[in-house]
């Protein structure tokens, strides 16, 4: 049995110590904040695809990532007897003038293929879906395949189910075997200041949540703003993009336009109350894309890191790509995912 150690308990180290230890291997997770302290124990939680054309390695391993959510959630829920909030309820897109909806039918046609037949993008009237958006072509994108989850209480389902396994999860403890750091924008950090030059950085998000119970209704995507109605009566709406602040988890006056634009995208929460703000670091590498494998600054360590705004999405085809390449030796992590991509 191949001992193991995570350091970090968001969703990369969690997901990561369970695909590890689901294959057999004894496992450990240590983190001094916590489960889910950091950029995984945010609100917003959409499980989104990329859009169905230029079809490359990035896209189809989120397509398979996603396509599998259904029951490695369920199974994880199971395990633990914790729910984690996930529910594939679709994704509504609104569309703003003629070239939007010219883009919107072409591909369509090539999710058919794209997405095996399994999922739908399909252009249908505002009028027909499920909750009122606004819309200025009266249009909007609906696909089958976009699930929401709630972030931190996906880290506790794993946490119990981890825990149900016989992995101990702790914050503080001697490291033993071989170590995989998912640690997040820190060890981004910590790695570009070894290398003497930046190999990702952490991105602050801001996030709001308000209370509206829509359980079922698809989220909204609208100008890269996420709508995600959860399953507990309320609705996350984030988040910024911000290279540059003072206070990584302080929240400000750049929070009160997306919730504005939500409310006019949404109209039923015209009224709703904000009952949380939320601001936390997301790690983002240099490649935009999660990076995996043999750590790049310590010596026989593996990283799983900078997944970004993709992250809970992708977890799972990370965390299995690195236990086939811990316990396997069967490498078959695409370059754009290496850690060589973003030095």
């Amino acid at each position: 049995m191949v001992d193991i150690t995570i350091r970090g308990a968001g969703i990369m180290g969690l997901m990561c110590a369970w695909m590890l230890r689901t294959r057999g291997a004894a496992v450990q997770v240590i983190d001094p904040h916590g489960v889910g302290a950091g950029a995984s124990g945010g609100i917003v939680g959409a499980l989104a695809p990329h859009v169905p054309e230029n079809w490359n390695p990035k896209k189809a391993m989120q397509f398979e990532a996603l396509d599998k959510a259904n029951a490695l959630w369920a199974t994880i829920a199971e395990a633990g007897g914790q729910d984690p909030g996930y529910g594939r309820t679709g994704r509504l897109q609104p569309l703003l003038d003629a070239r939007a909806v010219e883009l919107a039918r072409a591909r369509a046609v090539t999710s058919q293929d794209l997405w095996q037949g399994r999922h739908r993008w399909e252009v249908i009237e505002a009028a027909c879906a499920a909750v009122e958006v606004n819309s200025p072509t009266g249009l909007v994108i609906h696909d089958t395949l976009t699930a929401r989850i709630h972030p931190k209480q996906a880290c506790l389902s794993l946490s119990a189910a981890l825990i149900a396994r016989g992995v101990n999860i702790t914050s503080d403890g001697e490291a033993r075997g071989i170590e995989v750091l998912a640690t997040g924008a820190a060890d981004l950090s910590e790695i570009s200041q070894a290398l003497g030059r930046s190999i990702g950085a952490p991105i602050k998000g801001q996030a709001a949540l308000l209370r509206c119970a829509l359980p079922n209704v698809p989220q909204v995507f609208v100008d890269g703003l996420h709508i995600v109605p959860h399953a507990d009566g309320t609705v996350a709406v984030g988040s910024t993009t911000e290279r540059e602040f003072e206070s990584p988890t302080a929240t400000d006056e750049q929070l009160d336009p997306l919730i504005n634009r939500a409310r006019r995208a949404l109209p039923v929460l015209a009224d709703a109350p904000v009952i949380q703000r939320w601001a936390g670091l997301r790690p983002r590498a240099r490649s935009r894309a999660p990076m995996v494998g043999a750590h790049p600054t310590r010596a026989e360590a593996y990283i799983a890191n900078g997944g970004f705004k993709i992250g809970l999405a992708m977890a799972p085809v990370v965390a299995e790509m690195l236990a086939d390449l811990i316990l396997d030796t069967n490498d078959r992590i695409p370059d754009g995912f290496r850690p060589e991509a973003s030095l």
